[in-house]
């Protein structure tokens, strides 16, 4: 009967280890449910920020290529403003060479008729 009762005991014993083994597994699990809850509400919340961040960026890489595109039509416009003004002064210049060479010519004619 002592063999018995010991069996008996054991049995409860383990029983009982089981239950309170089971119970903290539970515990356990709740808990690593709750940490990879919060870590997947993280991650969400982290890749949604990025998403901002992304088109954000994309948004202020658009308005930069506007204001280069811009500039890029400013800088044409000034270069053409540019060779209007260059060649307006080489006429200019050209005229001027004419009236000089035509005074020349009729200093030449003045010295000669003398």
């Amino acid at each position: 009967m002592l063999e018995r009762a010991k069996g008996l005991v054991k049995k409860v014993t383990l029983e009982v280890v089981y239950e309170v083994v089971d119970e903290r597994t539970k515990e356990i699990l709740e808990v690593v449910k709750e940490i990879e809850k919060r870590q997947n509400e993280d991650f969400r919340y982290l890749n949604q920020k990025i998403d901002t961040q992304i088109g954000q960026v994309r948004n202020e890489m658009g308005q930069l290529r506007q204001e280069i595109g811009q500039l890029r039509q400013e800088i044409t416009q000034m270069r053409e403003e540019f060779k209007a003004e260059i060649h307006r002064l080489d006429e200019k210049i050209d005229r001027m060479n004419q009236r000089i060479d035509t005074v020349i010519q009729m200093l030449s004619e003045i010295l000669r008729s003398k």
